[in-house]
Protein backbone atom coordinates (compact mmCIF):
# COMPACT_ATOMS: atom_id res chain seq x y z
CA UNK A 1 0.00 0.00 0.00
CA UNK A 2 2.58 2.75 0.24
CA UNK A 3 4.97 1.24 -1.93
CA UNK A 4 3.85 2.47 -4.72
CA UNK A 5 3.15 6.05 -3.46
CA UNK A 6 6.58 6.07 -1.75
CA UNK A 7 7.87 5.31 -5.83
CA UNK A 8 4.99 8.20 -7.61
CA UNK A 9 6.53 10.84 -5.15
CA UNK A 10 10.28 9.61 -5.31
CA UNK A 11 10.72 8.63 -2.07
CA UNK A 12 13.60 5.96 -0.81
CA UNK A 13 12.30 3.51 1.74
CA UNK A 14 15.21 3.37 4.23
CA UNK A 15 14.03 0.33 6.71
CA UNK A 16 10.82 -1.31 8.20
CA UNK A 17 9.65 -0.68 11.63
CA UNK A 18 7.61 -3.21 12.58
CA UNK A 19 4.55 -1.94 11.69
CA UNK A 20 5.41 1.43 9.81
CA UNK A 21 8.51 2.78 7.92
CA UNK A 22 11.21 4.97 7.57
CA UNK A 23 11.49 7.14 4.01
CA UNK A 24 13.33 10.17 2.86
CA UNK A 25 12.86 12.46 0.05
CA UNK A 26 14.90 14.92 -2.30
CA UNK A 27 11.94 17.39 -1.66
CA UNK A 28 9.72 17.96 1.52
CA UNK A 29 6.82 18.97 -0.86
CA UNK A 30 7.26 15.20 -1.89
CA UNK A 31 7.39 13.88 1.23
CA UNK A 32 4.28 15.84 2.50
CA UNK A 33 2.55 14.34 -0.55
CA UNK A 34 2.88 11.21 -0.53
CA UNK A 35 2.35 10.71 3.62
CA UNK A 36 -1.13 12.38 2.74
CA UNK A 37 -1.95 9.87 0.45
CA UNK A 38 -0.49 6.77 1.91
CA UNK A 39 -2.65 7.87 5.19
CA UNK A 40 -5.93 8.19 2.54
CA UNK A 41 -5.41 5.21 1.24
CA UNK A 42 -5.35 3.10 4.52
CA UNK A 43 -7.84 5.38 5.63
CA UNK A 44 -10.13 4.03 2.13
CA UNK A 45 -9.45 0.41 3.41
CA UNK A 46 -10.33 0.97 7.38
CA UNK A 47 -6.73 1.63 8.63
CA UNK A 48 -5.96 5.04 10.75
CA UNK A 49 -2.01 5.47 9.87
CA UNK A 50 -0.49 8.54 11.26
CA UNK A 51 3.02 9.99 10.08
CA UNK A 52 5.39 12.57 10.80
CA UNK A 53 7.54 14.73 8.74
CA UNK A 54 10.80 16.54 9.46
CA UNK A 55 13.20 18.03 7.29
CA UNK A 56 17.08 18.25 8.08
CA UNK A 57 20.51 16.62 7.57
CA UNK A 58 20.65 12.92 8.37
CA UNK A 59 23.71 10.99 8.76
CA UNK A 60 24.46 7.97 6.31
CA UNK A 61 25.78 5.16 8.09
CA UNK A 62 25.97 2.02 5.49
CA UNK A 63 22.67 1.40 4.08
CA UNK A 64 21.10 2.76 7.17
CA UNK A 65 20.45 6.49 8.41
CA UNK A 66 20.62 8.02 11.98
CA UNK A 67 21.02 11.30 13.69
CA UNK A 68 19.02 14.36 15.22
CA UNK A 69 16.88 14.67 12.70
CA UNK A 70 15.67 10.83 12.07
CA UNK A 71 14.81 10.87 15.80
CA UNK A 72 13.37 14.45 15.58
CA UNK A 73 10.72 12.95 12.87
CA UNK A 74 9.81 10.07 14.99
CA UNK A 75 8.82 11.90 18.14
CA UNK A 76 6.69 13.83 15.88
CA UNK A 77 5.09 11.00 14.37
CA UNK A 78 4.29 9.72 17.60
CA UNK A 79 2.46 12.79 18.69
CA UNK A 80 0.66 12.31 15.67
CA UNK A 81 -3.02 11.55 15.76
CA UNK A 82 -4.62 9.03 14.08
CA UNK A 83 -5.45 9.59 10.02
CA UNK A 84 -3.21 13.01 10.51
CA UNK A 85 -0.11 14.01 9.03
CA UNK A 86 1.71 16.04 11.52
CA UNK A 87 4.65 17.90 10.52
CA UNK A 88 7.70 19.85 12.42
CA UNK A 89 8.12 23.65 12.16
CA UNK A 90 10.82 23.37 9.71
CA UNK A 91 8.80 21.40 7.45
CA UNK A 92 6.17 24.64 7.46
CA UNK A 93 8.47 27.25 7.28
CA UNK A 94 10.32 25.82 4.15
CA UNK A 95 6.95 25.04 2.55
CA UNK A 96 6.53 29.04 3.00
CA UNK A 97 5.22 30.23 -0.97
CA UNK A 98 4.28 26.21 -2.00
CA UNK A 99 0.60 26.78 -1.37
CA UNK A 100 0.52 23.64 0.63
CA UNK A 101 -1.53 25.19 4.09
CA UNK A 102 -1.01 23.61 7.72
CA UNK A 103 -3.18 23.98 10.79
CA UNK A 104 -1.16 24.53 14.23
CA UNK A 105 -1.12 22.39 16.32
CA UNK A 106 0.68 24.08 19.47
CA UNK A 107 4.07 23.99 20.96
CA UNK A 108 5.49 20.16 22.42
CA UNK A 109 8.78 19.18 24.14
CA UNK A 110 10.09 16.08 22.08
CA UNK A 111 11.42 13.42 24.31
CA UNK A 112 15.60 13.85 23.85
CA UNK A 113 15.57 16.89 21.94
CA UNK A 114 16.28 20.22 23.70
CA UNK A 115 13.46 22.93 23.60
CA UNK A 116 10.31 23.15 22.46
CA UNK A 117 8.90 22.56 19.00
CA UNK A 118 5.70 23.96 17.33
CA UNK A 119 3.99 21.25 15.27
CA UNK A 120 1.39 21.67 12.66
CA UNK A 121 -0.77 19.09 10.82
CA UNK A 122 -1.82 19.00 6.89
CA UNK A 123 -5.84 19.31 6.87
CA UNK A 124 -7.53 16.72 6.13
Amino acid sequence: MARTPLARHRGREEKALGDGFLATFDATGQALRCAAEILAAGNGIGFELRAGVHTGEVEVRGDDIAGLEVSIAQRVCDLAAPGRVLVSETVRISMVGSGIEFEDRGDYELKGVRGTWQLSALPN
